[in-house]
């Protein structure tokens, strides 16, 4: 509700306080609240020393190495946030392959989640093959208030799918509290980028079906899997698989969006912006940019975020 408010309270001013902004509010005046379901963060301390965790971790340094790669801490996404009038963004952690840069990394979202119970939620980091001291650690994130585990990186945590001795016990203890998983997605064409990884539609699908009552969210529009919903099956078997957003411009044209749409619906889309790789209000703009109905922009926007995380709008 925050910003319709402010937009009521500006509508008639030439003065917004930027244009993606601007662009987004003419547009989508009647949205109720905007939801950033992919952005990351992470503490001051790994922001200071960077180089330190370059070493210490495979997907950190991927990502990472390249001095110019961002890093943003809590209070730089929630100044992002505040710029652009979004009202809750989804932190999601990182694929970390040790349990102990797991551990460190949630202590932080979690202080980040108590800290700002309002405008952030939390999800959780893991390496599967911890075993029974990643089920301690999802225990201990839900207990502290995170909604899922994610963004989970398979091929960087070494972590085969379809091992079912060590996916099952993981995926029992995120059923047991109802979290989500966020996955990593790539696609198998198309020009190379740092962290694109090997999680192509062909590794997920069989995980997808193996598990069909779990709630997955795929970043980065699971890689290209929705175009696969041509297939019934396929389609059919993704009832609970949902598709973001994160680092579109970088990807994809923007018809993209039409596409996936028509091929696996508008309540299948959630919003996300992969801040800080890419700015919430660049994703913010080209999404306003697009001819598509007000109702189909607040689904993708809050809508479809709002059911998967309980959230009410009062």
């Amino acid at each position: 509700m925050r910003l319709k408010r402010w937009l009521r309270k500006n509508q008639n001013s030439h003065r917004l306080s930027s244009p993606a902004l601007r662009s987004f509010g003419e547009s989508c005046y009647n949205a109720t609240m905007i939801i950033d379901f992919h952005t990351h963060v992470f503490s001051p301390q790994i922001k200071k020393n960077r180089s330190r965790y370059i070493d210490s971790d495979p997907c950190f340094a991927i990502l990472y190495s390249n001095k110019e790669a961002k890093l943003a801490t809590t209070d730089e996404l929630i100044a992002s946030m505040d710029e652009y009038g979004v009202d809750i963004s989804v932190i999601l952690n990182h694929g970390w392959a040790t349990h102990e840069l797991c551990v460190e990394t949630n202590n932080y979202i979690l202080e980040s989640i108590a800290h700002y119970p309002k405008r952030l939620i939390g999800f959780g980091a893991v390496q599967p093959h911890s075993n029974e001291a990643a089920i301690a650690e999802v225990e201990r994130c839900a207990r502290g208030g995170i909604k899922g585990i994610g963004e989970l990186r398979p091929d960087v945590q070494l972590l085969d799918l379809n091992d079912a001795a060590v996916m099952e016990p993981f995926i029992e203890v995120l059923r047991k509290h109802k979290l989500i998983l966020h996955t990593h997605a790539s696609e198998p064409v198309g020009h190379q980028y740092p962290g694109k990884g090997s999680i192509t539609p062909d590794i997920l699908y069989p995980f997808i079906t193996s598990f069909p009552d779990l709630t997955i969210v795929c970043a980065h529009w699971g890689g290209g899997l929705p175009f696969y919903a041509l297939m019934p099956e396929v389609k059919k078997a993704m009832s609970n698989v949902f598709f973001d957003t994160a680092a579109s411009p970088f990807l994809y044209s923007p018809q993209v969006y039409n596409q996936v749409i028509q091929l696996v619906g508008s309540d299948k889309i959630l919003f996300g912006s992969d801040f800080p790789v890419v700015g919430q209000g660049r994703l913010l703009k080209e999404i306003s940019s697009l001819d598509l109905p007000q109702e189909t922009k607040r689904l993708i926007l809050s809508g479809n975020a709002q059911k998967l995380l309980n959230i009410n709008i009062v």
